[in-house]
């Protein structure tokens, strides 16, 4: 998967992309995740699917100013939602 594009999967209409981090040895899910997170630009997405529901993720994110939804998955792991807010996200918060 070196130097290739992330695979996208669509959400609401969008189509973002996407980092299988469920295999990862900790703690590299949560860091490959911060550092996608720290890429975006304002207004920009990616998910991440978790090895588990990234509870200490979201919490980095959210100090960071991050907007995060994350999703349990039925087959274990969870779905996380990442997006950098645009200048009206910032206006209207």
């Amino acid at each position: 998967m070196h130097g290739e594009p992330y695979p996208q999967h669509r959400v609401d209409n969008a189509v973002l992309p996407e980092l299988d981090l469920r295999w990862l040895p900790s703690p590299e899910p949560m860091l490959r995740a911060l550092a996608a997170a720290e890429a975006l630009l304002p207004g920009q997405a990616v998910q991440v699917l978790t090895p588990l529901m990234p509870a200490p993720l979201l919490d980095a994110l959210a100090s960071r100013g991050m907007r995060t939804t994350a999703f349990a998955l039925p087959t274990g792991g969870a779905r996380v939602l990442i997006r950098c807010p645009d200048g009206d996200d910032a206006a209207s918060a």
